[in-house]
């Protein structure tokens, strides 16, 4: 045997062992294709609470306070009020944005709206509302918050009121209208 025929018959020995192997992968099963995920099928939750930070650029205070959806709270000169609050679940992404209308009193007393729009927090620059004396952005979104809801402090009034006992008012002795005044005061 010369070289010739053997380097002829070493590729037809590869060649043979690669078109075998092109073969058998090509009648191999393909791997299952992962199911595509479904963009949008996380479902949003509303939350029954806002919590904004602003900072008064007098004092250089920032405080943090909470809103009860559809309550206004006064901040300085500005009142805030959020007409929603949705953000995502624990295990996503997070996403939190509020609805807010910020009005500001101004100083004849009139109220003028300055901002009606949606807040984001993971982007507070973005839409933040800019006043010369106060900045107010959304922090997050919550479910409960230490400061008593609004129909809970009317309740809890009310309540308070119908518990009282007509005989706990302290029986004041009053003056008789036919005996003269000699209290001093005229």
């Amino acid at each position: 045997m010369s070289f010739f025929s053997l380097t002829s018959m070493g590729g037809l020995t590869l060649a043979a062992s690669l078109a075998v192997g092109t073969a058998a992968f090509a009648a191999s099963p393909e791997p299952a294709a992962p199911a595509p995920a479904t963009p949008g099928a996380s479902e949003r939750i509303t939350n029954p609470v806002a919590e904004f930070a602003g900072i008064d650029k007098i004092t250089g205070r920032i405080i943090t306070f909470d809103v009860y959806i559809d309550e206004t709270v006064q901040f300085g000169a500005l009142q805030v009020t959020p007409r929603v609050c949705y953000s995502r679940p624990q295990n996503e992404e997070p996403k939190t944005d509020s609805f807010v209308e910020v009005d500001e009193i101004t100083l004849d007393r009139k109220i003028r709206r300055i901002f009606t729009g949606w807040m984001f927090a993971e982007s507070p620059g973005l839409n933040a509302v800019e006043h010369a004396v106060y900045d107010v952005w959304l922090k997050e979104c919550k479910q409960k918050s230490d400061v008593p809801a609004p129909d809970a402090a009317k309740a809890d009034a009310t309540k308070a009121d119908a518990s009282k006992p007509a005989a706990a008012t302290p029986d004041v002795a009053q003056p008789d209208a036919t005996e003269p005044d000699t209290t001093g005061a005229n």
